[in-house]
C-alpha cells in the first residue's frame, strides 16, 4: 500500500472513529447491563419463575384464552387488547392492553397471569432501570429518530473497523503479533493496545455493528412487511371499515385454527386487529419453531377475527428474519451465561478501544498528518517518541 492511499484510509478511519466514538461509547456502557437482563430480573424479583408446571400451550390444566383475555380487560376496563404473549417454558401468559389499538407503547399495559391458576402474577414494570437503559440503548428517547441516528453511528463503527483493519497491515509488517511497546512512549503504548484489542475482538464488533443498525431500521422493516406481505395476505379485506373490539370473537376459535394450519409449532404472540402485527380484521398469531435455529423464525397465521376462520398463513420475509435473529445476537441472548460472558468481556475491550482511540486523537495536535502516516507506515518505528 502507497503512502497515498494509507493517508486517505487513515483520514477515513479518524473522522468516522470521531464522529461515532462518544455514542458508541454510551451505547457499550448501557448494553453491558442489558446483556445480562434474565439474570438481573431474577435477582430483583422481577422475572416470573413457575418451574415445573405445564407451558402454555394447550393442554389440560390450562384455563380458555378467553377467560385470561376477560380478566386482563376486566382489570383494565375501557382499554382494548393488543397483544397477548406466552412463554412455552411456564403457564405465565401477558397480556398488552391500551386505550387503542394503535397507541404508543408509552400507553400499553402490560400485565402478566398464571394460565394454570388465573391470578395475576403482576405488571411488567416500564418505569425501572432496565427499561430506563434499553430505551437510551435503542432510541435515546427521540423514537424512530433516535433509533435511525444511532443506526447511522453503527454504519460509522463498521466503516471505522473496516478502515482500521486496512491500516493494520501495514502497521504490523515489521512486528509481531501481540507487540505492546510499554517502556516506549505512551502514545506508543496506547496505540499498540489500541491495535491489539481491536483486532481481537474484530469479528465481534463487526457483528455486533452491523445487527445493531439492522435493530435500528426495524420500525422500517416492519413497515415494509405491513405494505408488501401483510397487504397481500388481507387483499380480500381492503375497503371494509376497522372491526370494532365488541365483534372480536373467540380467541380460542382462533387459535385452534392457527394450529391446524401451523401445526408441530409453538404460539410465541396474538397480535389483535389494529395493531402494528396484524391487519383491521385479524389476530395474528406468530409461530416459532421447535429448536434453538428455528424459534427464531416466526411463521404468522392471519385468522379472521369475527369468524375465527384461517384467511392466510405465509412465512416471514428474509428482511423480517434479518431482524428477529439479529436482535438475540445483537445480546449475545443465544448460549446461555458463558455467551453473555463472553459478550461482556468483549464490550469491555471495545470500551478500551474506543477510549484508546480518543487519547490518541486528542494528542494529534502534537504532530501533522504526515507524522501520522509515517507512523502507521513503519509501525512507529520511524516516530520520535512524544
Amino acid at each position: 500500500m502507497n503512502t497515498r492511499s494509507i493517508r486517505a484510509w487513515y483520514l477515513v478511519h479518524k473522522w468516522t472513529s470521531l464522529v461515532c466514538t462518544l455514542f458508541l461509547l454510551m451505547l457499550c456502557v448501557t448494553g453491558l447491563p442489558l446483556i445480562f437482563h434474565d439474570e438481573i430480573d431474577a435477582l430483583t424479583g422481577e422475572q416470573v419463575k413457575m418451574a415445573g408446571l405445564p407451558s402454555s400451550g394447550e393442554g389440560p390444566g390450562l384455563l380458555p384464552l378467553d377467560t385470561m383475555l376477560a380478566k386482563a380487560l376486566t382489570a383494565r376496563p375501557g382499554e382494548v387488547p393488543v397483544f397477548m404473549a406466552f412463554d412455552n417454558e411456564s403457564p405465565v401468559l401477558t397480556v398488552t392492553t391500551a386505550p387503542r389499538p394503535d397507541s404508543p407503547a408509552s400507553d400499553m399495559t402490560i400485565q402478566l397471569f398464571n394460565r394454570a391458576t388465573g391470578t395475576p402474577a403482576g405488571k411488567v414494570d416500564e418505569q425501572g432501570v432496565m427499561p430506563f437503559l434499553l430505551q437510551l440503548h435503542t432510541d435515546m428517547f427521540l423514537g424512530l429518530p433516535g433509533m435511525l441516528f444511532l443506526g447511522a453511528m453503527g454504519l460509522l463503527f463498521v466503516a471505522a473497523i473496516v478502515s482500521g483493519v486496512v491500516l493494520y497491515a501495514p502497521f504490523m509488517r515489521k512486528l509481531r503479533f501481540g507487540t505492546l511497546r510499554r517502556t516506549r512512549s505512551t502514545r506508543l503504548k496506547w496505540l499498540d493496545y489500541h491495535n491489539l484489542l481491536g483486532i481481537v475482538a474484530l469479528a465481534w464488533m463487526t457483528v455486533v455493528g452491523l445487527t445493531g443498525v439492522i435493530n435500528a431500521l426495524a420500525t422500517p422493516i416492519i413497515q415494509l412487511w405491513q405494505m408488501n406481505e401483510l397487504a397481500e395476505m388481507t387483499r380480500a379485506y381492503q375497503g371494509r371499515s376497522a372491526l370494532p373490539p365488541a365483534r372480536y370473537g373467540s380467541l380460542d376459535t382462533a387459535m385452534a385454527s392457527a394450529r391446524k394450519a401451523i401445526p408441530g409449532n409453538n404460539p410465541q404472540f396474538i397480535a389483535f386487529p389494529g395493531g402494528a402485527f396484524s391487519s383491521k380484521h385479524h389476530y395474528a398469531v406468530f409461530f416459532q419453531g421447535t429448536t434453538p435455529l428455528t424459534e427464531r423464525a416466526l411463521t404468522p397465521a392471519l385468522i379472521d377475527a369475527e369468524t375465527g376462520q384461517l384467511t392466510d398463513v405465509r412465512p416471514m420475509p428474509w428482511y423480517t428474519l434479518a431482524l428477529t435473529y439479529s436482535q438475540p445476537l445483537h445480546f449475545g441472548d443465544y448460549g446461555g451465561l458463558p455467551l453473555k460472558m463472553l459478550w461482556a468481556a468483549l464490550t469491555l475491550f471495545t470500551i478500551v478501544v474506543l477510549g484508546s482511540g480518543l487519547y490518541l486523537w486528542l494528542g494529534r495536535h502534537r504532530a501533522p498528518l504526515e507524522t501520522r502516516v509515517l507512523e502507521v507506515e513503519t509501525g512507529g518505528l520511524a516516530v520520535p517518541a512524544e
